[in-house]
């Protein structure tokens, strides 16, 4: 079984906390259910927030599905001066038996534009 990395972002209207939470809900869910991952497949997710998120931890929304056992962490993107405003992004690890090419990463919401090439 191989250690893949599955990318996924999303944004939100505003820095609320309520909607940093549902939203990285929507995401980390999109990310598994897209994937065939169970919790037990995963290894770690990274979470990074854009400067002007900072109502709540994203990690804590994957705590809430269940990822309790899961290692997390969050972090601030670097301020980019163009760089799309309001967004959420996870990198996670996981065992998988898919391929590299069959990986699907995840781009919801106004996120999309960030990678067009590979959104889902």
């Amino acid at each position: 079984m191989a250690v893949r990395a599955v990318r996924g972002a999303t944004q939100v209207e505003a820095d609320d906390r309520d909607q940093v939470l549902e939203a990285t809900r929507e995401l980390v869910s999109a990310v598994l259910d897209r994937n065939d991952l169970r919790s037990e497949d995963l290894i770690s997710i990274l979470f990074t927030a854009t400067p002007d998120l900072v109502s709540e931890f994203p990690a804590l929304a994957a705590r809430e599905l269940g990822l309790g056992d899961v290692p997390l962490m969050c972090a601030t993107e670097i301020a980019v001066p163009h760089a799309l405003p309001r967004v959420l992004r996870l990198m996670a690890h996981a065992e998988t038996p898919k391929e590299r090419g069959d990986i699907q990463h995840v781009y919801l919401r106004g996120a999309v534009a960030l990678r067009r090439d590979i959104a889902q």
